[in-house]
């Protein structure tokens, strides 16, 4: 990946672009995060880096975490992640990113761990239909009912839906759109929502999608006279074929 930082969810909001339309966005405090550890292709077979985010008192850390971090010979921090960035070589112990290493359009996907629900029912949890409500349907309405027939193969496959823990979960949500950057106040504004309440930690990379890639004014055009994409006259469906 390209570009990729440690963040903390502060919110969503609205903003108005140029146009005046209303754009959802949720407000990201994204770094600064130090370097804690490299990773290099001759010592531990690839290129990574390890980053770390949210300072945080030394009583806090588990010895094991202390010393890594005294290591390191960096203050101590909360919240650790390993990125394998393209410039890796360039990065050293203690260099600090900031949220300016993303800029205003860039796309990004977003992980976070969603919010939890607690124990839910099979209707809330999966989307379940309900029993029918009239006619004798008994106390039974949000139950799950039927989960398989009895004489063969009783039992219930895995991975069948039904009631539990709900949330909770790493969610990742692709391709958003980063609409701000304020490196100054440790601001990351992107568009839509991400995962998670507020306060939860994020982590912000470059997307995995493939962009498209714009092939001129004539991309798209039908060769099919038929279509109104291939028209040059519209009062002429054929003109195209002249």
């Amino acid at each position: 990946m390209k570009k990729a930082i440690i963040g903390k969810k502060v919110g969503m909001t609205q903003i108005f672009d140029e146009a005046g339309k209303v754009i959802p966005v949720t407000v990201i405090e994204a770094g600064p995060c130090v370097v804690v550890q490299k990773m290099t292709k001759e010592k531990e077979g690839y290129k990574s880096v390890q980053l770390g985010f949210e300072e945080v008192a030394e009583k806090k850390l588990s010895k094991p975490e202390q010393g890594h971090l005294k290591k390191a010979g960096v203050g101590m921090v909360k919240n650790l992640k390993e990125f394998h960035l393209d410039n890796a070589d360039e990065l050293n112990v203690g260099d600090v990113l900031k949220a300016d290493v993303f800029a205003s359009g860039d796309k990004v996907d977003v992980t976070g761990i969603s919010k939890g629900h607690g124990y839910q029912g099979v209707v809330k949890r999966w989307n379940a239909q309900r029993t029918p409500t009239s006619h004798g349907g008994g106390p039974v309405h949000r139950h799950l009912g039927s989960m398989g027939s009895s004489t063969d193969p009783s039992r219930i496959f895995p991975g069948h839906i039904g009631a539990g823990h709900m949330g909770v979960d790493q969610v990742t949500v692709q391709n958003l759109d980063v609409v701000q950057v304020d490196p100054e106040l440790n601001m990351l504004v992107v568009r839509g929502a991400v995962p998670g309440p507020k306060g939860g930690i994020v982590y912000i990379k470059t997307t995995v999608k493939t962009q498209p890639v714009k092939k001129g004014e004539a991309a798209g055009i039908s060769a099919n006279p038929q279509k109104a994409s291939a028209r040059v006259n519209p009062q002429k469906a054929s003109a195209r074929n002249k």
